[in-house]
């Protein structure tokens, strides 16, 4: 292979020619609008029932559905490979003006659910139009129940638009204009964005990391007010919204948006909280590796030994198709398709935004995956990591749109086990006892965030949703909060803190997922759960996790997992297993830095 023979920009124009000005995507817009107005109509239309109305729109809202899922994903990968493209953030805004047309629609949809009568809900269940879609119908209608009356919930999602979702939106506006000043070796300095920034807080030279979390908390606390107003509206316009429901638990929503019980997510933390002093040992052991006393919280994910040289793209590439194949031939020759076909924007320039992300393009079944490829190490994880999500979408391309709204616990399942099966093969394939180690090192790193910088997360943002309650919560409590929740979450073996990471962190400004942190310790857990199975078994092993995948949307977690796995996930053994396995990680890197010990 050349140097990088595999294309490093996306494609989009295959699916809209012309980016912001495209004529095309007008005209999707302008279509969605006009269904929506064809089902709205049908669904106020006084000659039908309640069944006949659900009937005959069924269809209609999920082929609106595909396509404003895709319009979104559009939009949102034009803002992302170029903050500063302006018609996109109007096209963006358009988007989700149609989000809530479509949220006031499916409003008055699960209002007729709701209505219709039990032998009708029967006979419109095994009719071919609902038949392929029961367990979404069926949830809607209990979820109905438990809402504020139709108008009043379409009036709060058309008012969100530019109350609610227009803080998240301010949030991105103050990212874009976050400025870091990076001193080079050669002494130039040079402004970095966000993400180029970010990437400098995991460099191998312990110097280098200092000073750019010197960089980092300035500039966050220099936009700290503006994003804790933002912080503090988002969070006050749902804890309202919950109030007029007559719901009283913050998590109420993110459960039911995940399918889960809170039984499960107490079985979750659970096991993870019995499992952490082991973790402890293993942070204390890199302390000393590193020659310091307490590792600060850009230490953890500081690369050890020999790994910090870099992989070329396209080397990524062909060690990441080799070990799926293992695996799955099919996921492999999917993979090698996505990165033949312009589906990952992976190019390092400046003006993209941070982080990584997989999104779906349902209506032309295809995905597109984002993130900036500099060769490192967490690169290779992120490109497998987004590979997994890719995969997850395509094997559900062929199901009915509400059957692919899988929740986000799920959909961090299959993306972690593509991130596992890559991990754990470097670690093995490694001879050099010091790149062992590192790759160890970084495998660890995961169950570190996982169980630690998520766990700080959701310690964080329950206890803020208490004090929120009361008023407005400033800077220096919300800085507070975020340290207490970092030294307790980290069983105290963190030097010095990260008290802005509620302002650096993208995830507490998302309005369209509350909680956006436990799912992604669920995902983690559960994929090790299924990687431990797929050892076991093998490559049969391969049918039946496609079988799961294709399940993931149209069932409970606990629902899924008793199926395909046989666990039960409200009662903490399954999680103690799962937390068992990451163990064996850490237990081969203490033993292997043993002779270190001073």
């Amino acid at each position: 292979m050349g140097n990088n023979s595999y294309p490093m920009v996306w494609d989009l124009d295959v699916f809209y020619p012309g980016g912001s000005k495209s004529p095309e995507f007008a005209a999707e817009l302008i279509g969605m609008e006009q269904d929506l107005a064809v089902a709205a109509a049908k669904l106020e239309d006084d000659s039908l029932s309640s069944y006949e109305r659900v009937k005959q729109t069924v269809g209609l809202v999920q082929s609106v559905l595909l396509r404003l899922r895709q319009s979104e994903s559009f939009a949102a990968c034009l803002l992302a490979q170029n903050m500063k493209d302006t018609p996109a953030n109007g096209l963006n805004d358009r988007v989700k003006t149609i989000f809530a047309k479509y949220f006031g629609v499916m409003t008055r949809f699960d209002n007729e659910l709701r209505q219709i009568a039990d032998a009708d809900w029967t006979k419109l269940l095994q009719s071919q139009e609902a038949s392929v879609v029961a367990f979404t119908l069926a949830e809607r209608r209990e979820q109905a129940k438990e809402k504020l009356s139709p108008e009043l919930e379409e009036l709060a999602g058309d008012l969100a638009v530019d109350g609610y979702h227009g803080w998240g939106e301010l949030y991105n506006l103050i990212v874009s204009n976050a400025k870091f000043t990076d001193t080079g070796k050669d002494g130039e300095q040079r402004v970095l964005s966000a993400g180029q920034m970010f990437n400098k807080l995991s460099d191998g030279d312990r110097s280098v990391r200092q000073a750019a979390f010197r960089e980092w908390e300035r500039e966050w606390g220099e936009h700290a007010e503006l994003c804790a107003d933002a912080l503090n509206r988002i969070a006050g316009f749902r804890l309202k919204l919950y109030e007029k429901r007559g719901w009283d638990s913050a998590l109420k929503e993110p459960l039911q948006i995940n399918r889960m019980s809170e039984a499960t997510l107490q079985a979750m933390w659970t096991a993870i909280e019995e499992g952490k002093p082991l973790l402890v040992r293993y942070l204390e052991r890199k302390a000393q590796l590193l020659g310091i006393e307490k590792l600060d919280w850009h230490d953890i994910g500081a690369p050890l030994g020999a790994s910090s040289g870099t992989t070329s793209y396209d080397e990524a590439a062909s060690l990441i198709v080799k070990q799926f194949a293992k695996f799955n031939p099919d996921f492999a020759s999917f993979t090698e398709m996505a990165f033949k076909e312009g589906w990952i924007e992976a190019e390092d320039r400046a003006g993209k935004r941070p982080g990584g992300f997989c999104i779906p393009f349902s209506k032309d079944r295809q995905t597109r995956i984002f993130m900036t490829y500099s060769g490192t190490k967490d690169n290779v994880s992120t490109l497998a990591h987004e590979l997994g999500h890719a995969y997850h979408q395509y094997v559900l391309d062929d199901l009915p749109a509400f059957c692919q709204e899988y929740a986000m616990n799920v959909a961090e399942t299959a993306s972690t086990f593509a991130e596992l099966i890559v991990s754990d093969a470097a670690v093995q394939a490694a001879a050099d006892p010091e790149e062992k180690l590192s790759l160890l090192d970084l495998k660890i790193q995961s169950t570190v965030a996982f169980f630690m910088n998520i766990h700080t997360r959701f310690l964080f943002e329950t206890r803020f949703y208490e004090k929120r309650r009361q008023g407005k919560v400033t800077v220096e409590e919300l800085n507070e909060l975020m340290e207490t929740a970092q030294r307790e979450a980290h069983h105290g073996a963190l030097g010095q803190a990260h008290p802005l990471f509620w302002a650096s962190k993208l995830h507490f400004y998302l309005t369209d997922v509350p909680f956006y942190n436990f799912p992604y310790t669920f995902g983690y857990l559960f994929s090790a759960g299924i990687y431990a199975k797929a050892q076991q078994e093998g490559p049969a092993f391969a049918e039946r996790y496609v079988e799961l995948l294709r399940d993931t949307g149209r069932m409970t977690v606990e629902d899924l997992a008793l199926k395909h796995l046989g666990v039960k996930l409200d009662e903490p053994e399954f999680w103690r297993d799962a937390v068992a396995l990451t163990h064996k990680d850490i237990e081969l890197f203490l033993s292997l830095t043993e002779s270190e010990q001073g």
